[in-house]
């Protein structure tokens, strides 16, 4: 029951991984500039964009399931056609696939929380790569699609990084009061894609945190547990910006999280300052 993680050395990939070996799961991984070096993994080399590579490895491995945690921004060659080759390879090796995907496919237009019945709507280049992947890979019948947030992790995340460069004015910018997103704990999501990877479910899946927080608040909550000056953190609106981007994006999990023994976590939980 080998389990193969894509994008393996990325943030939530490394965590799988780690999450997977300390199970004892037969795990392997794939890279595609970075090698990791987590024990008891077999690492592969893979461009998503070239179908040989894709076939080649998905052969060689020959997984029970796998976990696409990629991210290839708004290269729609990684993003959007690299799900449907993994999905294709897949199918013809007899596995099932677990296709990370994001509530950027939505607009954010409509003023409700998204739930998994919700239709993707994108607005941005990046949204819609997803989304085309998403539309793609859910005609395979085995397939599950498990939309997140926000990914942190103990400092480590692009989020992360940037509050506190912002707060200590080494970047430009502002952190959003009227963009709405459920930030999710990197441990949290690991641990629940790998319960859906042993669960026998198909179909959609949303993974966000239990709290909806503006950009900014989230800030404020990471500057806090940090020690930094909450203060110095800019403020604005996507509104008022050039910036494309949803603006109230609010994914209603729990549906899903009934399913589940993982507690997906609010940031005012997984970010309060430690005592």
């Amino acid at each position: 029951m080998t389990l193969l993680i894509v994008g393996g050395s990325g943030f939530l990939g490394t965590e799988l991984v780690r999450q997977a070996v300390a199970a004892g799961r037969p795990t392997a991984a794939t890279y595609a500039t970075r090698r990791g070096d987590a024990p008891a993994v077999s690492w592969n080399g893979l461009d998503l964009r070239d179908p040989r590579s894709v076939e080649e490895v998905v052969t060689e491995v020959s997984p029970s399931i796998v976990v696409n945690a990629s991210s290839g921004g708004a290269d729609w060659a990684v993003t959007a056609e690299g799900p449907v080759r993994l999905a294709i390879a897949a199918a013809q090796a007899g596995s099932r696939m677990i296709q990370v995907s994001t509530d950027a496919v939505f607009s954010g237009r409509s003023g409700l929380p998204y739930d998994e019945h919700c239709r993707p709507d994108p607005i941005t280049p990046y949204g819609a790569a997803k989304a085309a992947a998403e539309t793609l890979l859910l005609v395979h019948p085995d397939a599950v699609v498990a939309r997140t947030s926000l990914i942190i992790g103990d400092g480590h995340s692009e989020h992360e990084r940037s509050v506190r460069e912002l707060a200590a004015g080494a970047r430009d910018g502002v952190l959003f009061t009227d963009d709405f997103r459920c930030p999710v704990h990197v441990r949290d999501l690991a641990a629940a894609l790998l319960e859906l990877a042993d669960a026998d479910t198909t179909g959609v899946h949303h993974l966000g945190g239990n709290q909806a927080l503006s950009r900014h608040a989230l800030g404020v909550l990471i500057a806090r547990r940090d020690g930094l000056d909450a203060s110095r953190l800019p403020a604005g609106r996507r509104a008022d910006s050039t910036l494309p981007g949803p603006l109230d994006v609010r994914l209603d999990s729990r549906a899903t999280q009934d399913r589940l023994r993982t507690t997906l976590r609010g940031a005012s939980e997984f970010l309060a300052p430690p005592t």
